[in-house]
């Protein structure tokens, strides 16, 4: 059976579970039991690399075993596997090993599944066929790096699992001489090792490091294989030699040394050659020896010894005893020459120095073992200080990985940790405000104090890698507007600013609104329509809803006049050219000389509604009026529908008079334009009016944020072309609706 992962099988994604940072509870037979357990699971099944599940997981416990991990930590790397074989994992692994098993085997999982979207998303971007090259850009990684690195802070024991199973990939397609998944070695190297060298697991790191470059540059790596091999056995012979030599002279002067060969590693020669323009015969520890002494002054007993009895080669001595690396190596480094002339590199160090050198903080896999000296020389009394130290090597690893070309990608952010251990990200300069916000918005309205590592601290104290941040609240209340002050700093964050200048504008909105709400509402009192719908009403004058249009008014920017036009429909005595006077004609065939004919009804007085506007060939209807004829409407016009609903029995059937009779009449229409407010939008309108020999009659405009609303009265003969003309308006740039109102 295939699995989808390159070194995990996989079936239905397990939920999401919260590592702890705990260490695995020891319990009796816990290695044996965890392989009965996982045997029957596994024995069957396939990696796509082509490797045995079961024995991949021995091998990872073997690694595991060799770098310090204890029963329990080996246990795990069989549930890990195991646990994508159950139906519900986490509650079956609880149950046989407890929680904190379970957790872990889930983590990893998870963990492995990121990994691999990442690792395939890199290769579709390209050719899946095409080898990712050894110098692939961080900015390629970044995003896949940091999302392991914020699954990795959560607890210690998935890097150690991830590593080791990792390293046996690599071993797997060492010893089968298969190809290598694109992505794999790529990974491998600039990934895992460089996590493997920060937190100090050198074991691994030299052989990951070794491994992926063989798969990435095969003719590189056999070009130095081979010059490596050439002089071997006089080399050896010669390092053999001044080893025994060095053993002898210690022990003479009551030094109790241990005098070793080291070995060495292809990528590391290829690094120095590259990097300092070097040949091979250049390159100084491809002849190398270490001392390993009880205590610091026997450090530096020896390396006086060593540099009275051999020629120093200048610019070649390195103190990591009194300044240690970012991940806690200690060591003294030298290069001598000796009576040949030969160049070898020598370390110096001590016992507890030489064990943390190979196995970094995997020699205190679980955090509560770490001891007051912790890790990389950080205070770890117990185990929450313990990780949070872990963390730090972490965020230092990040760095690394960002530093060279790929610097800047993450120097503008840090992790800090809230009070339950999860990890929140925040830019350089965040505060305990910014950090409120980033949990949850409420939090940081109500945000008044803040205690940074237990320390009580002013809101505006910028944080820093690995604090652990607490938030005091009130129960209800806002943010201060000093928050958005830049000279003050209580916010570095833009989406924390946002958040503040949220809350007082809808503080803001809600009084304005409400300002406009009471004086719609008057009006509407005043005229006797209370029972009319407000979002109706809002619609009408062209706004999205009641609220938008109580803003305008309570900002004064919209006049309750045009909400009163709405309301009152003018529908004044007419002058006598606003009226057509026709008769009904003697032959029902022909229209009279004129724009409407009213059927049925002679020498009647009829006059075009203002409202709507009608205008040939309009479906049209007539109501009439009290003293004033017959007033024409559209039959779609809302304010007929209103009349008819009153007074049905006052409808009377109008149509257009015939085409002879209308030839030579205008009819007034009013036409609705919402526009994106700008310099020479009237021109540009009122000129597509004028180029389709359009009348324009009369204009009205205002803008409301940013917003021009225009209405213009055009006389037109036919309303069909009006449609084809407001195409063109529509057209304009801004304009974003032309319609006939």
């Amino acid at each position: 059976m295939k699995s989808s992962s390159s070194e995990h099988s996989t079936s239905a994604p397990p939920p999401v579970i919260a590592a702890t940072a705990q260490s695995l509870p020891e319990q009796v037979d816990a290695l044996a039991r965890a392989r009965a357990f996982a045997e029957p699971l596994l024995a069957s099944q396939t990696l796509d690399t082509g490797e045995n599940v079961l024995a991949h997981a021995d091998a990872v416990a073997a690694i595991l075993k060799t770098i310090g991990g204890s029963q329990a930590m080996q246990a795990a790397s069989y549930l890990v596997y195991a646990c994508d074989h159950l139906n519900k994992p986490h509650e079956v692994i609880a149950k046989a090993f407890g929680e904190n098993f379970a957790d872990l085997a889930l983590e990893t999982t998870k963990l492995v599944r990121v990994q691999r979207m990442a690792r395939l998303a890199q290769v579709s971007a390209g050719h899946a066929s095409t080898p990712i090259p050894m110098a692939q850009t961080v900015a390629a990684q970044t995003e896949s790096v940091r999302k392991m690195l914020l699954a990795f802070s959560r607890d210690l024991r998935v890097v150690m699992l991830r590593l080791a199973s990792r390293l046996q990939t690599l071993r797997h397609f060492a010893a089968t001489k298969l190809p290598v998944p694109a992505g794999v070695a790529s990974e491998a190297l600039q990934v895992f090792a460089p996590l493997a060298n920060r937190l100090g697991i050198w074991e691994i790191k030299w052989e990951m490091e070794d491994l992926a470059f063989r798969f990435l540059e095969p003719d590189t790596y056999r070009e130095v294989a081979r010059l490596l091999d050439e002089k071997r056995t006089e080399r050896e012979a010669r390092v053999e030699k001044l080893r025994l030599q060095l053993a002898a002279d210690l022990a003479g002067q009551g030094i109790a040394a241990t005098v070793q060969g080291r070995p060495k590693h292809i990528y590391s020669i290829v690094k120095k050659m590259r990097g300092k323009s070097l040949g091979f015969a250049q390159v100084y520890d491809i002849r190398a020896l270490r001392i390993v002494v009880p205590t610091v002054p026997d450090c530096y007993a020896a390396l006086s010894w060593v540099h009275s009895h051999f020629t120093p080669v200048a610019d070649e001595f390195d103190d990591y005893i009194a300044r240690p690396k970012a991940n806690g190596y200690q060591s003294l480094h030298t290069v001598v020459r000796d009576a040949s002339g030969q160049p070898i590199e020598i370390q110096v160090r001590t016992q507890a120095m030489h064990d943390h050198a190979e196995n970094g903080v995997a020699a205190h896999w679980a955090y509560k073992e770490a001891g007051t000296k912790g890790y990389a020389g950080v205070s770890a009394s117990g185990e929450y200080d313990a990780k949070i130290a872990v963390l730090r090597q972490l965020l230092a690893w990040e760095r690394d990985l960002s530093g060279g070309q790929g610097a800047g990608f993450f120097e503008d952010r840090i992790y800090v940790l809230t009070p339950n251990a999860a990890i929140v990200e925040l830019p350089q300069g965040a505060t305990a405000v910014d950090f409120a916000y980033s949990v949850h918005t409420n939090l940081g309205h109500r945000c008044r104090g803040a205690r940074v590592d237990g320390v009580m601290v002013p809101l505006n104290t910028p944080l820093k890698n690995g604090q652990t941040v607490e938030v005091t609240v009130a129960k209800e209340g806002g943010p201060s507007r000093d928050w958005l002050n830049p000279e003050l700093g209580f916010l570095a964050s833009p989406r924390a600013r946002a958040k503040v200048r949220a809350w007082f504008n809808a503080q803001a909105m809600g009084e304005t609104v409400a300002k406009g709400r009471e004086a719609v509402e008057k009006l509407l009192q005043r005229e006797g329509k209370t029972a009319i719908k407000l979002d109706d009403l809002a619609s009408q004058l062209g706004f999205n809803s009641a609220d938008a249009l109580f803003e305008v008014v309570g900002k004064d920017e919209f006049s309750l006049r045009n909400i009163e036009s709405v309301l009152r429909p003018p529908e004044p005595a007419q002058p006598q050219d606003d009226f057509v006077l026709l008769k009904k004609p003697r032959v029902p065939s022909h229209a009279a000389k004129g724009g409407v004919l009213v059927v049925g009804v002679d020498s009647l007085m009829t006059q075009l509604a203002k409202c709507c506007k009608p205008a040939p060939p309009d479906a049209i209807c007539g109501f009439v009026t009290r003293g004033k004829g017959v007033s024409v409407h559209r039959a779609d016009c809302s304010n007929l529908r209103n009349m008819v609903t009153r007074s049905g029995d006052r409808v009377i059937e109008v149509e257009w008079g015939g085409a002879s009779a209308g030839v030579g009449s205008v009819y007034p229409v009013d036409v609705a334009i919402e526009a994106n407010d700008r310099q020479g939008l009237l021109r540009d309108i009122s000129e597509v009016f004028a180029k389709e020999k359009m009348n324009v009659i009369g204009v009205q405009t205002q803008s409301i944020r940013g917003i021009a609303w225009m209405t213009f009265t055009v006389e037109v003969a036919d309303s069909g072309r009006l449609t084809k003309v407001l195409g063109i308006v529509a057209e304009l740039s801004g304009v974003r609706s032309a319609r006939r109102r």
